[in-house]
């Protein structure tokens, strides 16, 4: 029964249902009414209007990649018949031996189904014109809504993937708004946005994912370290190529200004001392560098012993041998030219 009093005030966003005898009469808008109560007129109840909020927690389960558990015999025998099949031959007889082998074998070809929890939020509101439908179709709108969500839900994201289920999240909440959008329409209810808050996926699952992603990363993370170090070789060559190279010209300078010094002392030598010849004077400077050597040698740090004859015959040896050599070269020059 409605209310008898005679008169009532429809707030801002709401909107009342008036009968009369027990029958739907108008929709009484916000403001101030008169009912009369002898003619059988009252304020059945109210509806808002504004836009309500119902969180549903739905559970269901996604499709994963396909797993075939058998035997080593089976993948053996399986593997012949395709290579048999892919070469054209027997084509029905292989069809019923796989039919055989895998009833033989007892092998299970399955999809690993992950189980999720979503959660999705249904914004929704009374469409005022049909505020009449809303108020005398449906007993409990909410459960209603809930039962249509779970409906279409289970029924499309088995169809999907787990990561599928993540990348489009977006078109799963278009499909449940569209279905929603039918039925409820006709009940005065108009959806305004469903909206998929969270996807839960299983402990183990979440663990799994986590560590995929880790690897993924570790992975990439190796390649940048590997090309690093690809550079830094390639920059350290570089470097060592420049070094032997500006060493070599060092080396080359150095040698030229010994040249030119010892042409200059050769020179200077035979000019002041009469008598001279350059060449005596080249085998003194080289015996005077031998002794330098061996200077050097003995006040060298490292400990390294070098055993060299330096006795006068030996020295005198050495001259020889300098001198042998010299002129061997100005010989071998001769008879080139």
């Amino acid at each position: 029964m409605g209310n008898l009093c005679c008169m009532a005030c429809v707030d801002q966003a709401s909107i009342g249902v008036v009968e009369r005898w027990g029958r739907f009469d108008k929709l009484a808008q916000p403001g101030f009414h008169f009912f009369n109560p002898l003619a059988g007129e009252c304020l059945a109840g109210l509806l808002s209007t504004r836009i309500s909020s119902l969180d549903v927690r739905i559970e269901t389960k996604t499709k994963d990649s396909p797993v075939m558990i058998c035997s080593p015999f089976f993948l053996i025998e399986v593997h012949v018949l395709l290579l048999v099949m892919m070469l054209g031959r027997y084509t029905s007889s292989i069809s019923c031996s796989i039919i055989n082998v895998c009833d033989e074998k007892e092998s299970l070809v399955r999809l690993d189904n992950v189980f999720v929890q979503m959660l999705c939020s249904i914004q929704y509101r009374v469409i005022k014109e049909n505020a009449d439908d809303a108020f005398y179709e449906l007993q409990n709108p909410k459960e209603q809504i809930q039962a249509f969500v779970f409906d279409v839900v289970r029924a499309h994201v088995p169809r999907m993937t787990l990561d599928e289920l993540f990348e489009q999240k977006g078109d799963v909440a278009q499909t449940v708004l569209e279905e929603l959008e039918k039925v409820m329409g006709a009940y005065g209810y108009n959806i305004e946005h469903i909206l998929m808050v969270d996807i839960i996926p299983d402990a183990s699952v979440r663990k799994a994912m986590n560590e995929i992603n880790a690897a993924q990363r570790l992975q990439l993370a190796n390649v940048y370290k590997g090309e690093a170090e690809k550079i830094l070789q390639v920059k350290k060559a570089e470097a060592e190529a420049e070094a032997k190279y500006l060493g070599g010209v060092g080396v080359a300078k150095q040698r030229q200004a010994i040249t030119d010094g010892l042409r200059e002392n050769i020179l200077n030598f035979s000019n002041k001392v009469d008598g001279t010849s350059a060449k005596e004077v080249m085998d003194l400077i080289m015996v005077t560098q031998y002794f330098d050597t061996i200077k050097d040698l003995g006040n060298s740090s490292k400990n390294t012993t070098v055993f060299i004859p330096h006795g006068p015959g030996h020295v005198r040896d050495i001259g020889s041998q300098i001198r042998n050599g010299m002129m061997e070269a100005g010989s071998a020059q001769l008879n080139v030219e």
